[in-house]
């Protein structure tokens, strides 16, 4: 997976803008392909973080966004999807990427930051949290600080570190003390949450009636209304202050511009004028002979209300403040271990894999894998919305097997495009030879005559499974409209198990959470024997390798050890001695029960010192009904993503749905078809 690093807040104005510039300082220093994502934004047309990040214009703006906060509240699980689709889409074309979260903004703030952890963890990328520091002592930080590291936990993400932003200086030290993830503190910069002159015409709705334009993008540091004497107001004028007064003031104009003017008083950034009082042109006319004018702005609010509505405007780092910019890129190198935070972001790769991010890579590995696999069941509505959804995602090459006419008129009173779709006919006379023929060799010792193979080749499982055997097709999905022994039949028959596979067996991926767990065998072989249950064990280990899962093998049983005797439990004993006699590199346990195979805890309890109790990643069921009654519990009651059941021991892949297969199962279903056809 692409590397990189998501940073987020922990609440409004934290000033994680300034910490994700410093970030992204530090990224491209080792990467020469960046990419920025922002996965919700208000406007996808202009974002200002993107604009302030994106220095690589090789990638079009819109691969910067994700989705909007409409979409979000409108449907979170459909947005969340939609985010990690464009993540990846940008991904793959970089070396890195830099997500920076949401912005308080509208997700719903009070689980806003547990959103951008579940967020962090479907991209499959390490968080880094920004909490404010600002008005707060230092307990109230370290707070702070616990807080968002429960919550972000809590989504399962990986956190690689917290900067402690806009800390009081005397503080720094008292807060990043204690704790296992660094926790770097940042100083509160007065500069980097101003807001320019321009943003405080924009806050009071005000209209800018002089002055260089220029000057509208220097900050704000201090709001003074100027409602003293002139010499007492020079005396308390400050640099970088925009002053608010009356517009009938003519004197606060004159003393500002003076100041302004002049090397021995501070200079102010702007002044307001208020209560719609306009100066007449006669007096502004003269102005204009300045050497530079600073900006003046006319509102039509009183005093008090423009004070109000300028305090309230809190300032952004953005693409036209480069003071900003370069102290924000300053201060973060000088309080935060550029080094020690990068090696961190390339380590912490995270562990756990979510539904999302198991789908996304099974559709990049087959993609890449360029494998053609047939649909037998061309005519199900579910079956050819899948279909179109691999052609234009161009997942594999598809036949999709039906008369033509039939399929495509099926396609298109469902507004479903089969643009790049392969259609064959099983009624076509001349495959029907050829195919009767090659199943009539391949059936002579039992007995097989044309005749009877020229109507069985025409069952579109038995045609797909033959094209599948002449190399006309890589691998078959089927099972949406037939049985699992209509599907899996003809591959006995033709296709045949692999050397050395005592038995054709099935896995069910079971995507929790946050990690991916194979189940099997949920789906094929009723009461398996010893070495039946062995030879599962050993070929499911193989799949989960296959699919980047790190095999431990747990035999499972109502008895865990030695605790329990009885048929069934010699049974798992016996067939776990056997993988181990096979496979000895394997790491497996039983036989031992399911609490004790998950739950650290309790194996430490009952099998203290195995390598596979508490960390099992496959698991062997001892019979049918116990793994078809235990996955779709896991599946319901879990809310699990099931994947399969994915057929294991056969020469070529063919695989088979569950007939109340979802469109996305058949999605993925076919996927890992592809990947079994490119390890084949």
């Amino acid at each position: 997976m692409t590397p990189g690093v998501y940073v987020m807040g922990n609440e409004p104005a934290t000033g994680k803008s300034a910490v994700a510039l410093g970030v992204r300082q530090l990224l491209a220093r080792r990467t020469a392909r960046l990419g920025v994502f922002r996965p919700v934004v208000g406007d996808p047309g202009h974002d200002p973080l993107v604009d302030l990040l994106r220095a690589d214009e090789a990638f079009p703006y819109e691969a910067s966004i994700g989705v909007t906060y409409d979409a979000v509240r409108a449907d979170p699980e459909r947005a969340l999807e939609e985010i990690v689709a464009r993540y990846r889409a940008l991904a793959a074309q970089c070396d890195g990427v830099l997500v920076v979260g949401t912005d308080y903004a509208g997700v719903g703030t009070a689980g806003e930051l547990e959103f951008n952890g579940r967020v962090a963890l479907n991209l499959g990328l390490p968080a880094l949290v920004v909490v404010s520091g600002h008005d707060r002592d230092a307990e109230e930080v370290r707070d702070a600080v616990h807080v968002a590291l429960t919550a972000v936990r809590g989504a399962g993400c990986e956190i690689v570190g917290v900067v402690a932003n806009r800390v009081r200086a005397e503080l720094l030290d008292a807060v990043t003390v204690g704790g296992d993830v660094p926790v770097y503190a940042l100083p509160e910069i007065d500069l980097l949450m101003a807001p320019t002159v321009g943003q405080v015409a924009a806050a009071c709705d005000g209209e800018v009636i002089a002055g260089d334009a220029d000057l509208l993008g220097r900050e704000a540091l201090h709001l003074t209304v100027a409602a003293m004497t002139l010499p007492n107001l020079i005396e308390r004028i400050e640099d970088g202050a925009v002053l608010i007064t009356p517009g009938d003031r003519a004197e606060v104009l004159l003393a500002a511009l003076f100041a302004h003017a002049s090397k021995e008083l501070p200079s102010p950034a702007g002044v307001v004028l208020t209560g719609g009082l306009k100066p007449s042109d006669a007096f502004l006319r003269p102005l204009e002979g300045f050497p530079t004018m600073l900006p003046v702005v006319l509102t039509d609010h009183d005093t008090f209300d423009t004070a109000t509505l300028a305090g309230a405007r809190e300032g952004v780092i953005a693409r036209d403040t480069p003071r900003k910019i370069t102290k924000a890129l300053a201060v973060f190198e000088e309080y935060v271990d550029g080094e020690d935070l990068l090696s961190r972001v390339d380590v912490a790769r995270s562990d756990a894999v979510t539904p999302l991010m198991f789908e996304y890579e099974l559709l990049d590995r087959a993609r890449a894998a360029k494998k053609h696999i047939v649909l037998p069941e061309g005519g199900d509505e579910r079956v050819l919305r899948a279909a179109e959804i691999l052609l234009r995602r161009r997942v594999v090459e598809l036949t999709l097997l039906g008369a033509e006419d039939e399929v495509r008129g099926a396609a298109s009173r469902l507004g479903v495009d089969l643009w790049g779709a392969h259609i064959l006919d099983p009624r076509d006379e001349a495959l029907r030879e050829r195919f009767a023929a090659e199943y009539t060799a391949r059936r002579q010792h039992k007995g097989m005559v044309m005749d009877a193979a020229r109507d069985i080749v025409t069952d579109v499982s038995y045609f797909g499974t033959l094209m599948v055997a002449l190399g006309m097709a890589d691998g078959m999905v089927s099972g949406a409209t037939h049985t699992t022994a209509e599907t899996i039949r003809p591959a006995f028959e033709v296709v045949k198990t692999k050397p050395g596979a005592g038995i054709v067996s099935s896995v069910f991926f079971m995507c929790l959470a946050d990690q991916v767990l194979v189940y099997g065998d949920c789906a094929v072989n009723p009461n398996p024997t010893a070495e039946q249950l062995a030879d599962i064990a050993i070929s499911s280990a193989s799949t989960a390798a296959q699919f980047g899962i790190d095999p431990r093998i747990a035999m499972l049983s109502y008895s865990t050890g030695k605790s329990g005797s009885g048929a069934e439990v010699e049974r798992v004993r016996t067939a776990t001695e056997l993988v181990r006699e096979r496979a000895p590199e394997l790491s497996v346990e039983g036989p031992i029960q399911y609490d004790a195979a998950v739950d650290a805890g309790v194996a430490r309890t009952k099998l203290p010192g195995s390598q596979v109790a508490g960390r099992a990643t496959v698991f062997i069921f001892p019979d049918l009904n116990t793994g078809n009654n235990t996955y779709k519990a896991v599946q319901r009651s879990a809310n699990a993503v099931a994947v399969g059941p994915v057929l294991q021991g056969l020469n070529q892949p063919v695989n088979d749905l569950s007939r109340g297969a979802t469109v996305h199962d058949i999605v993925n279903t076919v996927a890992i078809t592809a990947i079994q056809a490119a390890a084949a």
